[in-house]
């Protein structure tokens, strides 16, 4: 699934996707069926980095630990174009909307939305079930996105599979449509 040499510290348990331009350093664990697109960027100088299983980080994300605090990312999630982490925890099943910022000590709990542009601030926590948007960021609503926000990372995990066997336009094809179909009916299924 990747052919990079990443130094002693990665550890690499079987992701989906990894794009030969992802720079990776420090101690950093990348969950099984996860997916790294273009310029990510991720370092660990002390503390830890965690990208839970079936996470997006997509293009140009930067995701980097706190002077006290690891960045912990859940399973399931997508953190979105142009995103910077920042010694963060973020729980399952949630979605960082493009260009946002999340600081040293934020939480955001789990099933949750940071809307585009929103800016977390050092140490808010955001309980489960919420949409923030803002600079800072504050809750606007309480949703459980779940089952929203694991179809979209459903949706890049079918896709980095594709990417890592060359193929760039899999949303066209009929065995897309139906992994999609399988993971809503799972979804439904548990009660999410």
């Amino acid at each position: 699934m990747h052919n990079r040499n990443f130094g002693p510290g990665i550890v690499l348990d079987n992701p989906a996707f990894i794009h030969e331009t992802a720079l990776v350093y420090g101690k950093v664990h990348i969950g099984e069926g996860a997916s790294l697109w273009p310029y990510v960027v991720i370092r660990s100088e002390m503390h830890e980095v965690r990208i839970g299983r079936r996470t997006n980080i997509q293009d140009f994300v930067m995701i980097h630990v706190g002077n006290n605090t690891p960045t912990i990312i859940g399973d399931n999630c997508s953190i979105t174009h142009h995103c910077t982490i920042h010694g963060a925890w973020i729980g399952d099943n949630c979605l960082v909307g493009i260009n946002s910022t999340l600081m040293d000590g934020a939480r955001i709990g789990r099933n949750s939305i940071v809307a585009g542009h929103s800016i977390v601030t050092e140490g808010t926590e955001i309980p489960e079930n919420s949409i923030v948007a803002g600079a800072p960021a504050k809750v606007i609503r309480t949703r459980d996105c779940g089952s929203a926000n694991a179809m979209n990372a459903a949706f890049y995990f079918e896709n980095a599979k594709a990417y890592a066997r060359g193929e760039h336009r899999i949303a066209e094809r009929a065995e897309f449509a139906e992994a999609m179909k399988a993971e809503l009916a799972r979804l439904t299924a548990e009660g999410n």
